[in-house]
């Protein structure tokens, strides 16, 4: 596989008035991995892949799709990239198949020669004459990335892929995101979800208010993870907290009971704690996940990193 890098941005800076959307940016995305952009909404996620499409200019730093960029290749520089920006549009009225055709058409090549394989790729045979009207939104995404691989591209780019999807759905687009990645297509995807980066993505950058905060390795980033909390809530609260702060355990009270954050060795042996001192267990769930913690603590307290302007993960 060649060593250019899928996506090369480098200190990539966006100004809208006095508004930066993107300040600074550098994202380096190598050639067969997926790599997530993370961030809650107004991060500057959407910015930046509008930026990767040519759709907006960066008003300073470097962007390179493949060794290319706008600047020297024009429109030539999307060789080889497909995807969308927010939810794809189609005609409702029309069939699924009725819309890929429209657009092979529009594309050229053999991208009209690919239409049954890609429908067969994303689960929408048995529905591909069916009116885009009657499908579901999970249906809508899939066909959006079946129109992306009409193409044939080396790099997907998926905005927001699972957004306003139902838990099925979110399984059915990891699954396929993950499929199209074992046939070393690269993909690119933002999100503001990290269970669905942790679950799909080999690398993350995390982006606060236009501003990188963290960039890394998912194996890397559960290693600054806070422990795995759980809210307990017992017949007596008091005691229960003394009984996990001898333990060592982090313990903070709420209305509704406690948070308690430690290792699961330690909270199972809380419990037992619990039940042998006669109080009763009345609620035991599992609170976020370390990397959902982790990530509420980068993107809403934390300054950006000190390396970020230059910082970047390959």
């Amino acid at each position: 596989m060649s060593d250019v890098l899928a996506v090369n941005a480098v200190n990539v800076t966006k100004t809208y008035g006095s508004l930066t959307a993107v300040n600074n940016v550098t994202v380096q995305v190598a050639q067969g991995e997926v790599y997530g952009v993370l961030g809650p909404n107004g991060a500057g996620k959407t910015t930046f892949l509008r930026m990767l499409f040519g759709l907006i200019r960066p008003d300073s730093g470097t962007l390179e799709v493949f060794g290319r960029s706008w600047q020297r290749h024009g429109v030539d520089s999307l060789t080889g990239v497909a995807g969308f920006i927010e939810s794809p549009k189609f005609y409702p009225s029309l069939s699924g198949r009725r819309n890929l055709r429209l657009l092979a058409g529009l594309d050229g090549g053999d991208a009209a020669g690919r239409v049954d394989e890609v429908l067969d790729v994303v689960g929408l045979t048995d529905r591909q004459r069916d009116k885009v009207r009657g499908y579901s939104f999970g249906m809508r995404q899939r066909l959006g990335v079946a129109s992306a691989l009409l193409r044939d591209p080396r790099l997907l780019v998926l905005d927001e892929p699972a957004n306003g999807l139902d838990p099925a759905g979110i399984r059915d687009m990891r699954a396929l995101v993950r499929q199209l990645a074992d046939t070393g297509l690269t993909v690119l995807l933002s999100s503001h979800d990290m269970g669905e980066v942790e679950q799909i993505c080999d690398n993350v950058t995390i982006m606060k208010t236009g501003t990188v905060v963290h960039h890394g390795a998912i194996a890397a980033l559960r290693e600054l993870a806070p422990e795995q909390a759980h809210r307990i809530a017992t017949t007596d609260d008091d005691r229960a907290a003394s009984l996990a702060r001898a333990r060592g355990l982090a313990v903070t009270t709420t209305n509704d009971g406690l948070d308690v954050r430690g290792s699961q060795k330690d909270v199972d042996g809380l419990i037992a704690d619990i039940i042998d001192a006669g109080i009763a267990l009345r609620e035991l769930t599992r609170d976020e996940t370390p990397l959902e913690a982790l990530f509420f603590m980068l993107t809403e307290s934390a300054p950006a990193a000190p390396d970020s302007p230059t910082g970047a993960h390959r």
